[in-house]
């Protein structure tokens, strides 16, 4: 989906004679969509490719952990930034009021995505029942 949403910004900001990859949004979703794919090919190669031993795959696995959790920090941050972006250009440009029901709208998307974004890092972090 990350590599679509890319696909499409490039897109839209070709067919509007926009810059590409100026902002703080359009440099974290880069990072992110790397770092992600650098993951899921190390991943690859540690957990489901026959050539780990039981115990590198163990060694790895807070590092996996870890990383994983900077990676969906750094996916909720992008989100915001790319909210805080496109509300922004709508409030400046006037196609909506700072007040209006859409700026409500996004703003309220927001504080929910920070809230599921807690829980899941929460649920992540929690010792697991035995």
């Amino acid at each position: 989906m990350a590599v679509f949403g890319i696909w499409a910004a490039l897109l839209f900001h070709n067919a509007k004679g926009i810059d590409n990859f100026y902002s703080l949004h359009s440099w974290l979703g880069i990072v992110t969509v790397s770092l992600f794919g650098l993951q899921w090919i190390f991943s690859y190669a540690i957990y489901w490719y026959p050539g780990a031993s039981g115990k590198t795959r163990a060694a790895v696995l807070p590092w996996h952990a870890f990383i994983g959790l900077i990676i969906y920090c750094m996916a909720l941050i992008t989100a915001e930034t790319g909210f805080l972006e496109k509300l922004t250009f709508l409030t400046v440009n006037g196609v909506i009021g700072k007040f209006s029901l859409e700026a409500m709208f996004v703003n309220s998307i927001g504080l929910l995505l920070i809230l599921y974004g807690g829980l899941v890092i929460l649920a992540a972090v929690l010792p697991r029942a035995s």
